[in-house]
């Protein structure tokens, strides 16, 4: 694993265990965390489709399409070289039994990386995974004795109601508060569905609106729901809302104190066009900046979409170099793996309310150790 604190010459340390339990996805959460790590402030850029949305504006798709196109980006297989009694050769293969964000063996590809987006992957190709589909399906229905709501429920292909927003994510906002969290959320999309979530949070945690959690008003979290724009370009990167406007122009360090001043929730629409015009590589990504020097401010990225192939990740790491200085490297996804970075599982955000709250722990177990280390 490369260096988060480049300076510091000392290698990254992820959480090992200690005084924790085992976590599904395959990390360990720490059970508690001190006062100090209480008094670092979260700064949580959280992606919306196949984060905490299970929809897309852009690409038309409903929570059942969604949820199936989510499937094939984490089952594997690899295309046969050589006949067996059971696979021609040139034919695909299936190495994977159940979903996975990372490849069970070397060679592997996902589904979606081979053949594209396939409509109806769980009623052909994918069919061993139907389960999959209709458990989580079943895990995300809107309760049956409430009336659909016109913002925070939705309608799917099969005529049933599901909820838009993951019920895990306003559980997260719940869990933060009642730690003493301070913190912000920052929704950090390229797609066209940011105005109506801010709406529908804004609605939730001022109305109550929400049927699984009507006392969300006595979180008292504010939401503005002005959408920013973050545009990127040769020249820099410039964010923008409403009167608000900075640049790194002026200096890298600027947007960080920006971003990490950040209060209640709110969110920003990301370049599209310049992540496609940089291959879809960590060049074009999402920028976060990063102060692995800072004791007092932690930023962390949920994104499906985060890879450890940096030729196929969404978000682009900017660290700073040394205490106080405007000058960042691009890290790679390795690198801040489980520290700033979370590739977000979708069907454990379904399943287990409690998934983003032990991820961020996580996060921040890691990020501690690090910080640790390069004072020591």
């Amino acid at each position: 694993m490369a260096e988060f604190r480049e300076n510091s010459g000392r290698r990254t340390k992820h959480h090992d265990g200690t005084n924790s339990t085992e976590d599904p996805a395959g990390s360990t959460v720490p059970r508690g965390l001190s006062n100090h790590d209480r008094r670092r402030k979260l700064v949580l850029h959280v992606d919306l489709n196949n984060t905490i949305l299970v929809s897309d504006a852009v690409t038309g798709q409903g929570t059942v399409a969604a949820l199936d196109y989510f499937l094939t980006t984490v089952t594997w297989g690899r295309m046969s070289k050589h006949e067996t009694s059971h696979i021609f050769a040139g034919r695909w293969e299936w190495l994977s039994e159940s979903p996975s964000l990372l490849p069970p063996c070397e060679g592997a590809v996902s589904y979606y990386s081979q053949f594209g987006r396939t409509p109806g992957f769980t009623s052909a190709a994918g069919r061993r995974f139907r389960s999959v589909l209709d458990e989580h399906l079943d895990l995300l229905r809107w309760p049956e004795d409430v009336k659909a709501d016109r913002e925070l429920s939705v309608k799917g292909e099969d005529g049933r109601l599901y909820h838009w927003i993951l019920p895990s994510f306003f559980q997260l906002l719940k869990d933060l508060v009642q730690e003493g969290r301070e913190f912000a959320v920052l929704f950090r999309t390229f797609g066209s569905d940011l105005p109506r979530v801010l709406k529908a949070v804004s609605r939730a945690l001022n109305q109550g609106a929400h049927p699984l959690f009507p006392d969300l008003p006595d979180l008292k979290l504010s939401v503005n729901t002005t959408p920013g724009k973050i545009r990127c370009s040769r020249r820099g990167i410039v964010l923008s809302r409403g009167e608000d406007r900075v640049s790194t122009r002026e200096g890298e360090r600027g947007v960080y104190r920006y971003l990490s001043s950040a209060q209640g929730l709110g969110g920003f629409q990301d370049h599209f066009d310049w992540w496609a015009s940089n291959t879809f590589s960590i060049r074009g990504g999402k920028p976060l900046w990063v102060d692995p020097f800072d004791e007092h401010i932690q930023h962390i990225f949920i994104d499906d979409n985060i890879r450890h192939n940096d030729e196929d990740t969404i978000v682009h790491p900017k660290v700073f170099l040394a205490p106080g200085s405007t000058d960042t490297r691009t890290a790679s996804t390795a690198e801040l793996y489980n520290i700033t970075l979370v590739q977000n599982d979708l069907l454990r955000a379904i399943s287990d309310p409690n998934y983003f709250t032990k991820r961020i722990r996580i996060c921040q177990e890691n990020f501690k150790r690090n910080v640790q280390q390069g004072a020591g």
